[in-house]
């Protein structure tokens, strides 16, 4: 059944993502895993929003103030029952929200009430760019919506069972206590959603696999998963550790920031701005999209080169790290922008690595992959996978999972269902 033709009544999802200026939304089928109607609403706040909203192959954009969120959702209420699908006839079971940080209170989605709320908020200086526009996304849509259940869903959550070894930064342990100073990880949603679609579509128990999941977008991370629990990731107490991004430099020395802030005479926001908006591929190179790296590198551009360069070696750097933090790997999967669509990176990212039974088959490997795909040679003991992410499809589906564990309306049906069209976090 197509988008076109879309009825249900085994119940929807409407999954909500709140930033700082912008909404995110789809409303979903999570046992059939469509996306039936998707949408954003940008530059809130500013002289003129912007909102976008497809629904059966057909995109209708608004540009029209914007005030704030509130009237960002109202905006996107009022164009479902105005374009389709009607969310009275979509029987919404649930709303599910992003929440970037989960802290230590939180190791799973969990309903939202005024006390959750509260403890989301209290989060806010351990995500204060995310977790404040999150929180105003919960509010105004319970406003809205009063009488469907909402749904939290961290991104944090996934990497709550890291081992103390890998969560606990070598500092002194009274301030870490008193300011939760550790490691949490982030991209969660993604990296659980995509370790256990790697086990169905390989026909295996995900007890039973040891993986290395590369999630790589503008922002990128790696995660060690034995049996389907994280044992190891690249971001740590915020999203800046680990993996050289678009705009943010991974990991680097903290005394940089000593260095800057005392030689340079720079303040704590400007080098808040300088590793997370200035850094990374843009730092490099002066572009954050691979396209034009690339392009780049073939004209002979030589920071783009190192930027390439820099990027692959950290990349390499952290697989090996996870095979020793594993002992044996049976899968490594790209997923995400840059993993879904760029074959020179997935090509990079692994060559070389032969001996230890790790290839990419580079007709396999050739283009943009839509649906999950071994591009490995049928030789190696470890299976080389690109398998798109859904990070909404994997909210909806645990917002089922939490209101039916409450008690509450659920889908009639089975919310296990075949691996899911593709989707980008």
């Amino acid at each position: 059944m197509t988008s076109t033709q879309h009825t249900t009544t085994r119940g929807t999802v409407l999954v909500v993502n709140s930033g700082s200026s912008s909404i995110k939304y789809q409303l979903v089928d999570p046992v059939g895993g469509e996306a039936i109607a998707s949408g954003l609403v940008e530059r809130i706040g500013e002289d003129v929003g912007t909102i976008k909203h497809t629904y059966a192959g057909s995109t209708t954009q608004r540009d029209e103030p914007i005030a704030d969120h509130g009237a960002g959702l109202r905006l996107v209420l009022g164009l479902f029952d105005e374009i389709g699908p009607e969310l009275a006839s979509a029987h919404i079971v649930a709303v599910g929200h992003r929440v970037v940080h989960g802290g230590s209170d939180f190791a799973g989605p969990a309903l939202v009430d005024d006390d959750v709320v509260r403890r989301i908020d209290a989060l806010s200086p351990l995500a204060p760019l995310h977790n404040p526009p999150n929180l105003t996304g919960i509010q105004v849509a319970r406003e809205l919506l009063p009488d469907v259940p909402h749904v939290v869903v961290f991104d944090t959550a996934f990497f709550h069972t890291l081992p103390d070894a890998a969560a606990t930064y070598a500092i002194d342990q009274g301030v870490a206590t008193a300011y939760g100073v550790r490691r949490y990880g982030f991209h969660g949603t993604s990296h659980q959603f995509v370790s256990g679609e790697v086990a169905r579509f390989l026909g295996r128990r995900v007890e039973d696999l040891n993986q290395i999941v590369l999630h790589l977008g503008n922002g990128a991370s790696a995660s060690a998963v034995r049996g389907g629990v994280a044992v190891e990731t690249s971001m740590g107490l915020t999203p800046l550790e680990g993996l050289v991004m678009g705009t943010r430099s991974g990991d680097l020395d903290p005394a940089v920031l000593i260095h800057l802030q005392r030689n340079a005479g720079m303040s704590v926001d400007e080098i808040d701005d300088l590793l997370n908006r200035r850094s990374g591929l843009k730092g490099l190179a002066g572009e954050n999209d691979f396209r034009e790296i690339h392009r780049l590198v073939e004209e002979g551009d030589a920071s783009a080169r190192r930027a390439l360069d820099v990027y692959i070696h950290r990349l390499r750097k952290y697989v090996g790290a996870y095979l020793a933090v594993l002992g044996r790997v049976d899968v490594i999967t790209f997923t995400a922008g840059v993993g879904e669509n760029d074959d020179i990176v997935r090509a990079l990212a692994l060559a070389g690595l032969e001996p230890l039974g790790i290839a990419v088959d580079a007709e396999r490997n050739a283009g943009r992959k839509k649906q999950p795909v071994v591009i490995s040679p049928d030789w190696t003991p470890t299976k080389v996978l690109v398998l798109p992410t859904n990070e909404e499809l994997a909210i909806a589906r645990q917002a089922v999972a939490t209101i039916e564990a409450a008690g509450l309306e659920g889908t009639s049906e089975e919310t296990d269902p075949a691996p899911a069209a593709a989707g980008h976090a």
